[in-house]
């Protein structure tokens, strides 16, 4: 018969591994998605060359493209010279690419064996998901403010409300369109099939957000189409923005619900929820064991 091992006396003791008190353990989910965060902009800022490459296309559609149109265009048309009014649509199409690199890049995480590596950092799988979200959100502002920095040159002025207004706008837009590239890169195991789905559905939705045209010269059907565009939202919100603090640049088209346009803190509720859904349902989605 055996008897229970006693302790000599002044034998240290240990207790047992507890988990982290709750405050503790914030701290840590916080400085994780902080990590992943810097991790993205330092990204950035070593590849400086690539960021100016990605500028290139929306800025040769606003100078290019929007300087021959402006010509044959009239002002009377639009409300707005063809310039001005292209600057919103390029503003989202400069922050819609780094966003949806956060998608590409999460599924070559994967194939690598990064994300593998990644998931055993002392943070929940959520967290990370959320880190990822925020760090391309957060590039896809810089980007956007690159561009912002070329207002003046369509005739916008450098008023600091405005300027302030639009990067709300543009950070706005980026955390929707990367918690849907999220949304659609979790269910996704190959970058090809990711990339094959982005060229079939980005063009439509570029031309559906009226950042080339009022979305009123468009068939009923394709306005339906545009009220579900989170680019449209995104699109709308900049350029009525611009109208806000410049009434002489008030641009025809936009959102319509109904036949009414929403206001403009309901579009901007809508982005947001659109966003936040889409980055829930990823993080369910992604919490799941493999």
């Amino acid at each position: 018969m055996t008897t229970p091992a006693t302790t000599a006396p002044g034998t240290p003791t240990f207790p047992e591994a507890a988990e982290p008190a709750p405050r503790t353990r914030l701290r840590q989910e916080l400085r994780a998605v902080c990590a992943l965060v810097h991790r993205d902009l330092l990204r950035l800022s070593s590849h400086p060359t690539h960021t100016l490459l990605m500028l290139i296309q929306p800025v040769l559609y606003l100078f290019v493209l929007g300087g021959g149109l402006a010509a044959l265009i009239p002002h009377s048309a639009l409300g707005v010279g063809y310039q001005t009014y292209l600057f919103p649509g390029m503003l989202m199409m400069t922050v819609q690419t780094p966003a949806i690199m956060v998608g590409i890049r999460l599924i070559t995480d994967r194939q690598t064996g990064y994300l593998r590596e990644l998931l055993m950092a002392p943070a929940s799988r959520a967290t990370l998901l959320l880190g990822n979200c925020a760090g391309g959100t957060a590039v896809a502002a810089v980007q956007g403010t690159v561009l912002l920095a070329l207002a003046g040159t369509v005739g916008l002025p450098y008023d600091p409300l405005l300027l302030a207004m639009l990067l709300g706008g543009m950070v706005l837009a980026s955390f929707a369109i990367t918690a849907l590239a999220l949304a659609l890169a979790v269910s996704l195991n190959r970058a090809e099939l990711f990339h094959m789905l982005l060229g079939l559905v980005m063009m439509p939705l570029l031309f559906l957000s009226g950042g080339f045209f009022p979305l009123d010269n468009l068939p009923g059907w394709a306005r339906t189409l545009a009220a579900g565009n989170p680019l449209a939202y995104g699109v709308d919100l900049l350029r009525r923005s611009i109208t806000l603090r410049v009434p002489d640049q008030a641009a025809a088209g936009g959102i319509e619900w109904f036949g009414h346009h929403p206001p403009l803190l309901l579009e901007a509720a809508a982005l947001l929820a659109a966003g936040a859904l889409a980055l829930l349902w990823s993080t369910h989605r992604f919490s799941r064991p493999e």
